[in-house]
């Protein structure tokens, strides 16, 4: 999808004229942008979050010659999406990992209990050979 697209899918969906949903468009990534310009994050609630990131300068090397290049320092984008994003994308995945997630729960008192059990018989063992 590119930018036109986009524009279209917005005029369809919120029932704007294509003037409008241009503007729109143009206001919602002209802010993002500028405000990651300014080096602060955005964070778009349940779609995710735009972050600036800094490269400091460094040397690099030119792969034909092999000689040594100076980089500077740049500044660039991440963008990280949400847990709601990717779970969207991954239905399968998610619908999988609950029923693990919930057996583990299941097992963790059953760990803490033996952890109990084996703390004291150590205790014990310790005060028998203290006795002696």
């Amino acid at each position: 999808m590119n930018r036109a697209d986009l524009v279209e899918q917005v005029r369809s969906q919120a029932g704007l004229s294509k003037a409008d949903s241009e503007a729109a468009v143009d206001a919602v990534l002209g802010t993002v942008m500028g405000v990651v310009q300014r080096g602060e994050r955005v964070s778009l609630f349940g779609f995710g979050t735009f972050a600036p990131t800094s490269r400091a300068a460094r040397t690099g090397r030119n792969p034909r010659t092999g000689d040594p290049v100076k980089i500077p320092a740049s500044t660039g984008v991440r963008f990280t999406p949400s847990t709601v994003f990717k779970a969207s994308l991954n239905p399968k995945k998610a619908a999988k990992k609950a029923p693990a997630a919930a057996a583990k729960a299941a097992k963790a008192p059953a760990k803490a209990a033996k952890a109990v059990k084996g703390a004291a018989g150590k205790a014990a063992t310790s005060a028998k050979s203290k006795k002696r």
